[in-house]
């Protein structure tokens, strides 16, 4: 097969959970869970937040 330039790597926010994990499980960090995973569901919540935006401005634009 030919490489199409992919790496399919585990990406920015899967590493830093893997660390964040790491450091709860040795006890370097005492975060709570919610935190120690928050590198999972801070980027969907924030395309979240970008369509609700999207949609009251996209609403708003076209009542005018």
């Amino acid at each position: 097969m030919a490489d199409n330039g992919k790496s399919g790597g585990i990406g920015f926010c899967g590493l830093l959970t893997v660390l964040f994990i790491g450091l709860k499980l040795t006890g370097h960090i005492g975060w709570p869970w919610i935190w120690v995973v928050s590198p999972l569901w801070i980027p969907l919540a924030l395309v979240v937040v970008l369509a609700v935006i999207a949609a009251i401005l996209s609403a708003f634009i076209s009542n005018k």
